[in-house]
């Protein structure tokens, strides 16, 4: 049963919220069929691309690992509040297909030159060795959020959290990615 709403926002709202962060949590699944979480740094494809997220990561390293055996992920990124600290993050969240990709992805190296904190990521993990490697996450139809578009006095009037939502947007065709 769908517990989502359709959003009263857009997918092109969403994928703005996503471009202003650069840190999210990635789930993927060990050869043992248990969840393995990590926060990473992310980077959105360019406008001019279909819609992907990519992380930067060495070939060793679990999460790598994990998606070479399952390329099932989910991933996550949280608005947290600063002002009240106390107050639950808003997110946005989705599943997809994840797999490792070359280093010099052209789209994927485009994608972490947009800002300074995501070129130093990079430009760290390259400087590590042969071992680098892309992960281009290809998002699932649908991406959801909780407490996107809210007010902080939604979630702090238990009057007005009734309506934070459990929503979702739908990638537009032409921003899908196909094989």
């Amino acid at each position: 049963m769908e517990v989502s709403k359709d959003a009263p926002f857009t997918f092109v709202y969403v994928e703005r919220l996503l471009r202003k962060k650069n840190f999210g949590v990635l789930t993927t699944i060990t050869p043992e069929g248990r969840p393995h979480s990590v926060g990473v740094v992310y980077a959105v494809s360019p406008p001019n691309q279909p819609f992907l997220i990519y992380l930067i990561t060495r070939l060793a390293l679990k999460k790598a690992r994990n998606i070479h055996n399952n390329p099932n992920v989910s991933f996550v990124v949280p608005f947290p509040h600063y002002v009240f600290g106390t107050v639950p993050p808003s997110c946005i969240q989705f599943q997809g297909k994840a797999g490792l990709i070359s280093i010099y992805n052209q789209i994927a190296t485009e994608a972490f030159q947009r800002s300074i904190v995501l070129r130093r990521s990079m430009i760290h993990s390259i400087s590590l060795g042969g071992e680098s490697t892309f992960i281009r996450i290809v998002p699932d139809n649908k991406i959801f959020s909780f407490g996107i578009g809210a007010n902080i006095w939604q979630f702090l009037l238990r009057s007005k959290n009734k309506n934070l939502g459990n929503y979702h947007v739908v990638v537009p065709e032409y921003r899908r990615y196909h094989d």
